[in-house]
């Protein structure tokens, strides 16, 4: 498995369990799937660019804050 993917994918369950958002109160406000998300959570998926904008957007991070690149 993608070292990257697993690492976005637990950045991304922080991010939602620390806010205490389920799958659906993170998605279903932000135009996403909550199996899409989970599959990206667990590293089964690479994430289109537009569900990561909104990710993003739906933690009030930029992409490269979410992405966590310096």
């Amino acid at each position: 498995m993608d070292e990257f993917l697993v690492s976005l994918g637990k950045r991304i369950k922080n991010l939602r369990t620390s806010k205490k958002l389920t799958l659906e109160a993170l998605c279903y406000p932000n135009g996403l799937e909550p199996s899409t998300v989970l599959r990206i959570e667990k590293a089964q998926t690479v994430a289109k660019i537009t569900t990561l904008y909104k990710l993003a957007q739906a933690f009030d991070l930029s992409l490269s804050e979410l992405l966590n690149i310096p």
